[in-house]
């Protein structure tokens, strides 16, 4: 003991001697004042046992257990350690939990199809220190199937609709939609999980606005409240879907938790990534992206279901998913790839509307050709300013744009023929009144008929009108058939829009 004194106060005065300077005039420092005062100080007691060691006991730690080293053998229990929302007891769990345990099948194609995305949930939702309940939530809103789309639009693993998405930047375009996106969609449901549980206060509550929409539970609990009735989930008064919405989560959470209880096999997955995300600095094929990772390629799209078109933009979607050992195979492929150009597609954008036919002749195509890839149903004209995928025309042309790449858009307009009708004028005819009574506009009028848009016809004139197919049958007017002409190239003018019927409704918007 002695010896470990003499230590200590051989130290302390090295210490000392190390830390004392003199200033220029002779004085010492402000560091050598802080070191003597220090030592002026009673000395602190001594860290050195002063006995034999003894084990510490249970009951003199500062918590009553301590956490594991030992990682958790694999992602279900690790998604069972991080369980930390209230559970529910009611009939609604017992159903559902009896409805998932008589579907194994079901529930095995949902469980393995999970596998390639559940390692990444759960780690975004311990790092946000959020229940890993949340983990589940995907098994209730797609089964796990990114390319889920609901009759109400909603799409994606978490089943967001196009105006949610855009609102959590979610980028919906002709070449990408990020609602489908692993990594995308993801942090945007737990953001938006995150801002419901911050207004509400109650995961359960959350949960039901993530379904219904935050203002209907809004006005539910303000319901309540003014009723005096109780304010917790079962509380509300709710449509069938959102009544039922947690109580399916409880159950598919009773059967993760105990399986052998359900008779329920979950597939081994373990407690490691499943993929890496690899950065783009070309635009890629999508089939050749496959290849070079040596991934097949329905795989390859499990990963990256956000893709739209055969071509991957770098200026876009700048990163790809691939399984983890398969993102070094593509780095070292793509790095050694010799063949020419890395991507057979580009982007063009129709300078005016035109069919579909005049688009594929502009871009050297043909129409079927061009309607397969882009997706363009019969009988449609494409707008002006749409941005289509066409073939590139050499390997030296440049990538697509970022701008293109995020923003571009296909729009499609009826392809509606017409038919060049001879009508007279009446009495007082004018070019407003004749346009008014046809459903077309003054401009189209005087245009097709050489006079300004005031302009009055005398009684009995020639007007030239050109007039949907189907309309023309009810016009009364008298046709002169030497003069008729089918005209498909200039589109009628769209009739008047009629305003939509307005009704409440209770039903959960899937607004997703």
């Amino acid at each position: 003991m002695k010896k470990y004194k003499l230590l200590a106060l051989t130290a302390t005065l090295a210490l000392a001697g190390c830390a004392t300077t003199m200033g220029p005039d002779g004085t010492a420092t402000v560091e050598s004042r802080e070191v003597a005062a220090a030592q002026a100080k009673p000395p602190l007691p001594s860290v050195f046992p002063d006995g034999p060691l003894s084990a510490i006991q249970p009951s003199e730690l500062s918590s009553p257990s301590v956490a594991s080293l030992e990682p958790p053998p694999d992602l279900w229990a690790r998604i069972r350690r991080g369980f930390a929302m209230p559970n529910i007891e009611n009939d609604l769990v017992r159903t559902h939990e009896q409805w998932y345990a008589t579907r194994p099948d079901y529930m095995q194609r949902m469980t393995d199809r999970s596998r390639k995305y559940l390692f990444h949930i759960v780690e975004e939702l311990e790092r946000r220190n959020m229940p890993t309940e949340l983990a589940l939530l995907p098994f209730i809103e797609s089964a796990f199937n990114p390319q889920a789309v609901s009759s109400a639009r909603a799409a994606g693993m978490w089943q967001f609709m196009p105006a949610t998405g855009k609102d959590y930047d979610l980028k919906q375009n002709v070449f990408r939609d990020d609602r489908r996106s692993v990594l995308q969609s993801t942090r945007a449901a737990l953001d938006y999980l995150q801002r419901l549980y911050g207004m509400f206060g109650d995961w359960h509550l959350a949960l039901a606005a993530y379904n219904w929409g935050e203002g209907n539970v809004s006005r539910a609990l303000a319901r309540n409240q003014q009723r005096g009735a109780g304010t917790g989930y079962n509380d509300l008064s709710m449509p069938a879907e959102t009544r039922n919405y947690v109580p399916k989560l409880q159950a598919v959470k009773n059967i993760i938790t105990s399986p052998d209880q359900f008779r329920a096999e979950l597939p081994l997955i373990d407690n490691h990534p499943y993929f890496q995300s690899v950065t783009l600095t070309r635009d890629l094929d999508v089939e050749l992206a496959a290849r070079l990772a040596d991934v097949p390629i329905d795989d390859f799209k499990a990963l990256n279901p956000q893709l739209n078109r055969p071509v991957i933009l770098a200026a876009g979607t700048g990163q790809i998913l691939l399984p983890w050992d398969n993102a070094t195979v593509f780095k070292r492929n793509f790095e050694a790839y010799d063949q020419g150009r890395y991507a057979s597609w580009t982007a063009w954008s129709a300078p005016s509307t035109m069919s579909v036919a005049e688009a594929a002749r502009r871009v050297g195509w043909t129409e079927n050709e061009l309607r397969t890839v882009n997706t363009i149903p019969p009988r449609m004209l494409i707008k002006a300013g749409s941005v289509l995928i066409v073939p590139r025309r050499g390997a030296t042309q440049s990538d697509v744009a970022g701008h293109v790449a995020d923003n571009g858009q296909l729009s499609l307009a009826p392809e509606i023929a017409t038919r060049r009708t001879v009508v007279r004028a009446g009495k007082h005819e004018t070019v407003g009144s004749i346009a008014r009574r046809y459903k077309l506009s003054p401009a189209q009028v005087a245009d097709w008929n050489d006079v300004g848009s005031s302009a009055a016809f005398k009684p009995g004139q020639q007007v030239v009108l050109h007039l949907p197919v189907r309309n023309t049958a009810r016009a009364p007017v008298r046709v002169n058939s030497r003069n008729v002409k089918q005209v498909s190239s200039r589109p009628a003018a769209k009739p008047a829009a009629q305003k939509p019927a307005t009704s409440k409704s209770t039903t959960p918007k899937k607004h997703r």
